[in-house]
């Protein structure tokens, strides 16, 4: 199922639509402002196996997600004084921040040393979505086995097929991926340089 869903004001009703096929483990395309990306509700054990099997991933490598803003994100993370500030300033944006995740985080989305990946998108769609979910949504980016990225909904939908519960159309998005900065023991890391400027941590 291909959707068109404003990017800048969302419709409530497709929102909703999407937001009731995640919640019943499905698994969608949406678009962030870095690339496309497949996600679903990171409280289903099953959504991410299948996630898992799109990406031809290994299980030793845990996915990130979004939140909805930073009270989401102290939820899901132990967020200090030093990361709040950090992150206030940066988000919403094109970062992912490895920080250390809390126990509402499932096992399956933590890394050996119970660490996570979370993105704050300066994208309304997906900002919603995780807004009427009410839980975070599974961050990946929307490639084939061999890591071409697809940058269009309609190409993600003729490749990936029935694979997709539902793949949203929000018109074209950056292309780039995310800036990842670690700011555990509030030792700030820039494990990758992307989209989002790093300036500050070096």
């Amino acid at each position: 199922m291909l959707l068109e869903i404003n990017p800048i004001n969302p419709q409530e009703r497709l929102i909703r639509q999407v937001a009731d096929i995640l919640d019943k483990g499905g698994v969608i395309a949406y678009p962030t402002d870095t690339y496309y990306g497949i996600g679903c509700d990171i409280m289903n054990k099953k959504a991410i196996e299948r996630i898992y099997l799109i990406k031809q991933r290994h299980k030793s490598k845990p996915f990130s997600f979004i939140c909805a803003d930073l009270k989401d994100i102290s939820l899901y993370a132990k967020v200090s004084n030093y990361a709040y500030k950090t992150m206030r300033r940066l988000l919403p944006g094109p970062y992912t921040f490895i920080l250390e995740g809390t126990k509402l985080v499932p096992k399956m989305m933590l890394t050996k040393r119970k660490t996570v990946g979370i993105r704050v998108p300066d994208h309304p769609i997906c900002v919603e979505l995780v807004h009427k979910l009410e839980n975070p949504i599974l961050s990946t980016s929307a490639t084939d086995p061999e890591g071409k990225v697809f940058h269009d909904a309609s190409l993600i939908h003729d490749f990936f097929g029935n694979r997709l519960d539902a793949v949203i159309d929000g018109g074209p998005v950056k292309g780039q991926p995310s800036s990842v900065i670690s700011l555990i023991s509030d030792e700030p890391e820039v494990l990758r340089k992307g989209a989002g400027d790093v300036d500050i941590f070096e």
